[in-house]
């Protein structure tokens, strides 16, 4: 089962630099992220999510390949990828993976304008070795699926005690 964990930061920069030391982890398997999002507050108070894989982006490029095999079943490859990049675009903007949308945007309303927060969930990971690497790293917990105990102590590394 994954666990979910939203940490704050008092500014618009740091979520992100803890989400790039989460996927450097990940690359070296001390940690398995399901999802990883940063949502900002701008000064007009709107929440923005920065997602860290483009749906639409992946949508396009895998309708492009279906719509050019398949136009080139119908002689029409080019047509054929057009009309697969639009399609699988619309699909992917439409989806949704990972760490609900309406979600994020509404716990994004609590933060401050110019605050970020970094919500990531979890499908497992070593401990000490991640809570080591987050020591210091600041931030408050917002909300986790954490136990209480587990929460506390995540508290604690990342304010460096």
């Amino acid at each position: 089962m994954s666990n979910l964990v939203v940490i704050a930061f008092e500014d618009e920069f740091k979520a992100f630099e803890l989400r790039i030391e989460l996927m450097k982890m990940q690359k070296e398997y001390l940690i398995e992220l399901e999802d990883a999002v940063v949502v900002t507050r701008d000064e007009k108070g709107k929440p923005k999510l920065d997602q860290a894989v483009n749906l639409t982006a992946a949508g396009a490029v895998g309708g492009s390949f279906w719509g050019l095999l398949i136009g080139a079943l119908f002689l029409n490859p080019l047509l054929g990828m057009a009309v697969g990049a639009g399609a699988g675009a619309i699909s992917g903007k439409l989806s949704d993976i990972g760490i609900d949308d309406k979600f994020m945007k509404e716990l994004g309303q609590t933060l401050k304008p110019g605050c970020s927060a970094l919500f990531v969930l979890v499908r497992k990971s070593t401990p000490d070795k991640v809570l080591e690497r987050l020591k210091g790293f600041g931030g408050a917990v917002l909300k986790t699926s954490l136990s209480k105990d587990r929460e506390e102590e995540l508290q604690r590394v990342l304010a460096g005690e």
